[in-house]
């Protein structure tokens, strides 16, 4: 029970005179501190308009969060006319709050749900406020030792509040699991069959029989409930599967598919709601299951004149069982599941939409992004990364665009120099070019990784393609795999082509050419780490090159309206103070999209219609400067090959590998470059930490994959070390109306080399993302002094946008086409 001079006890308990007051629908504003400790997110269903009548303004998510204040803890549900708070990653786990509104739960609430409130309105803590550091360190303590003000907190597991839900959602995608209802062991046996106490089991029904039953039309074995013990081996198990809609009421929406055999056939084997709950991460490929108590119902989609086996909780119970290899009767046993392991030489063979398995050595792990479902229905954003994987048999690395695959685990592990496997990948080719491909999920598609002991229960490792990638791993040496080993940062694969004709013929469908305002409204719409892309005419305004961490000394070069000086004409791109925000729910849906994003501002320049002076600012007063770009780590005296080593083991347990141990050193010289530094005036937007790639650090790497994670520390990012210091800003003005945009440009960055080489002019940078790998690329200095190239220059420029939380909004330049007339 809450202390009676806790902060909930004294604002909820105020002004109730009597019994009365606990129906009182008055709000109520809590002037003190509170600190979000968690937030939980769910579909509303039905009986949720009762609560939140607008709620279909604002999409179909609702939000429980649990307050805390330093004595106790409080769940209330949040207004859904706030979700954009959570969308942007503004209100997150570990926000502190002030003068929070709070409205107690409607009458039609039920049980133990009346006593929960409705967070109306409330103020964020600003980072940089000390003001009341020593209230706001009180609320950093263990908060899961705290008690519920009145008894409020779930009795169990915790239940979503205002939905008829039995489980969660992820924050940020609807495939993977989430809390813990989800059993990670079989759930316990309530009654034992007979024949479960024998030795060997025998199936009373094979696959063949039921579909031949089924096809006939005959009741009995294949047709209704099946009470026949079918034994089988599951050889894909697809992702989780969520159905839920706001207009139904279903409790768990969730369905998973296997794809199981026996030695007379295979079959998929549907799971349904609590089944999966209870089964789904308990069942892996591989494993041998006994089923009782399922229905054989046509195939839904896929086949419709073959069958399906539906396992439920009700109509009947489904009874599941994992069998051991040696409980089953040899001559029953199903057979091993089939790999297609394809190397990455074999892969530039293969064509579109081919299904492949893989296994590489990971050099490259890019950080979580969310893209918009193309299922019809547009809400649903997809949770994917880029991998790249090596595997010694070509030149080509082996990229991977992996999407949730319900394995979050799995996921948070994927951190290179891991040894992985992806099964049932899909080829997806581009523009018909050969060289330019990569892989992406299937619904069948599982990632094992080393770390988690996966590798050693699976059958592949024993094959051959797995046992020479095995022979070339370990031969590598650790050190000179970690110097081409990065993580995070921007990414973007395929590359755009080079040529504009191309790029618009690949576009063909996709929306064409926004205004500059138009554009601005489009970044305001993006959630978190949602990525987009989107394309504009600009002329070039101003060019930057700057080092992290060091914007205050740049060079840059600019066009400048003659009766304007610098500081006035952009006053407006000063960055956003960081001042504590109030938010209340808007009156409408567009009022929702309103947060301002900081690298945007009408252009008084080009509104004028005067002429614009070229006049090239480049400045050398203060004395050049030789710092290294790379920082190389002294060599260690021990094992170079430790970590490849440990990973390997999972492979190598109880086989005679062949073992070829090659250390390779290489002296290395540390490159540098004049830096030539100039005072800027002109403020503009520094590169945001998540933008650039960090090197690879494997006694931080947990750290490292928390970083590039979603819902990551933003603040550890920037402590690593990036293979890429400098970067150039272009200030770019859209032609249609005149407003400014900053675009960040990396062409010292590919991970996929440039298709072909070209003079090293800014059109040929900017048209093909990167410097030629011919020739040696311009300094800054010097490409900064070409940059009157780009005057009175028409562009198309394409943008690659990506929200990072909060105000942050990363904008890059992948392609900027000249307009000829």
């Amino acid at each position: 029970m809450a202390a009676p001079d806790c902060v909930f006890h004294r604002t909820l308990n105020r002004s109730r005179p009597g019994p009365t007051q606990a129906s009182s629908s008055s709000p109520v504003v809590c002037r003190d501190f509170l600190f979000v400790l968690d937030l939980q997110r769910y579909s509303r269903d039905q009986g949720s308009s009762v609560y939140f009548p607008q709620a279909v303004l604002h999409g179909d998510d609702l939000y429980d969060v649990t307050l805390g204040d330093g004595d106790c803890r409080l769940r209330v549900t949040l207004d859904p006319g706030l979700n954009r708070l959570v969308d942007r990653r503004v209100l997150q786990r570990g926000t502190v709050l002030r003068n929070t509104t709070l409205l107690p739960a409607c009458s039609g609430a039920s049980g133990d749900r009346d006593s929960s409130f409705r967070l109306l309105s409330v103020e964020l803590q600003a980072d940089d406020d000390d003001d009341n550091d020593d209230e706001v360190r009180r609320l950093h303590v263990d908060q899961d030792l705290l008690p519920w003000f009145r008894s409020s907190g779930p009795a169990g597991l915790p239940v979503p509040l205002r939905a008829n839900r039995s489980v969660f959602l992820p924050l940020w995608n609807n495939v993977d699991h989430s809390g813990a209802a989800w059993r990670e062991a079989p759930p316990p046996e309530d009654e034992k069959d007979e024949d479960e106490d024998e030795e060997v089991r025998c199936p009373s029904v094979c696959v063949s029989k039921l579909r031949d039953s089924f096809l006939n039309g005959r009741r009995g074995v294949g047709r209704g409930a099946v009470q026949h013990q079918l034994i089988v081996r599951i050889i894909k198990k697809s992702h989780l599967m969520y159905y839920g809609k706001t207009d139904r009421n279903c409790e768990c929406p969730y369905k998973a598919v296997l794809e199981v055999c026996d030695r007379t056939g295979s079959v998929c084997v549907v799971l349904w709601n609590s089944v999966c709950v209870s089964w789904y991460r308990c069942l892996k490929p591989g494993d041998i299951i006994s089923l009782r108590g399922y229905r054989v119902k046509q195939q839904y989609q896929m086949e419709p004149e073959d069958m399906e086996i539906s396992v439920n909780s009700r109509n009947p119970a489904a009874h599941i069982s994992v069998l051991p290899e040696s409980s089953v009767s040899p001559e029953y046993l199903p057979p091993e599941p089939k790999y297609n392991f394809c190397s990455s030489q074999e892969l530039l063979q293969r064509p579109h939409g081919v299904l492949c398995d893989v296994i590489g050595l990971l050099t490259f792990s890019g950080r979580a992004e969310r893209i918009r479902s193309k299922d019809g229905r547009g809400a649903e954003l997809l949770e994917y990364r880029w991998l790249r994987l090596e595997d010694g048999t070509s030149s080509q690395p082996i990229m991977v665009k992996l999407f949730s695959t319900s394995q979050p685990e799995t996921h948070r592990k994927l951190h290179p120099l891991c040894v992985v496997v992806c099964s049932s990948l899909q080829v997806v080719r581009s523009s018909g070019v050969s060289d330019n491909f990569y892989l992406t999920n299937s619904t069948f598609t599982q990632v094992y990784c080393t770390g988690l002991g996966q590798h050693c229960e699976m059958s592949y490792r024993c094959l051959r393609p797995v046992r020479l990638f095995v022979r070339w791993l370990r031969s590598q040496d650790d050190e000179q795999v970690l110097s081409r080993a990065l993580i995070g940062g921007f990414f973007i694969h395929p590359p755009p082509p080079v040529a504009l004709e191309t790029y618009m013929k690949d576009r063909r469908g996709e929306p064409g050419f926004l205004r500059g305002a138009e554009l601005q409204r489009e970044l305001a719409r993006l959630c978190y780490r949602e990525r987009r892309t989107f394309c504009i005419q600009a002329a070039v305004a101003m060019v930057t090159y700057s080092r992290r961490g060091e914007e205050d000394q740049s060079l840059f070069w600019t066009l400048q309206a003659p009766s304007l000086s610098s500081s006035s004409s952009l006053s407006s791109l000063l960055p956003l103070s960081s001042t504590p925000r109030s938010f209340r729910p808007p009156l409408s849906s567009s009022s929702s999209s309103s947060l301002p994003s900081p690298s945007l501002t009408p252009s008084p320049l080009d509104r004028s219609g005067r002429k614009l002076k070229r006049k090239q600012l480049l400045q050398a007063d203060t004395p050049n400067k030789r710092r290294p770009w790379v920082t190389l780590q002294p060599e260690q005296d021990n094992n170079n090959t430790v970590i490849l080593f440990e990973a390997s083991m999972e492979f190598l347990e109880n086989i005679n590998a062949e073992e070829e141990d090659e250390e390779d050193d290489e002296e290395e010289e540390i490159e540098t470059s004049s830096f030539v530094t100039a005072p800027l005036h002109p403020a503009f937007p520094a590169v945001a930490t998540e933008t650039l790639p960090m090197r690879y650090d494997h006694a931080r790497r947990e750290e490292q994959a928390g970083a590039v994670a979603l819902g990551g520390s933003r603040s550890s990012a920037g402590t690593f070390e990036s293979p890429i210091e400098g970067y150039y800003t272009l200030r770019l003005t859209a032609l249609s109306d005149g407003v400014t945009v900053h675009a960040i440009f990396l062409p010292h960055t590919s991970h996929s080399p440039p298709l072909l080489p070209h003079s090293n002019t800014w059109t040929s940078i900017l048209s093909h993302g990167a410097f030629s790998p011919h020739t040696p690329p311009p300094s800054p200095a010097d490409l900064i002094s070409m940059a009157a190239q780009l005057s009175n220059q028409r562009l198309v420029c394409v943008l690659e946008a990506c929200h990072l939380g909060g105000a942050s909004c990363e904008l890059v330049l992948s392609r900027a086409f000249h307009l000829t007339d």
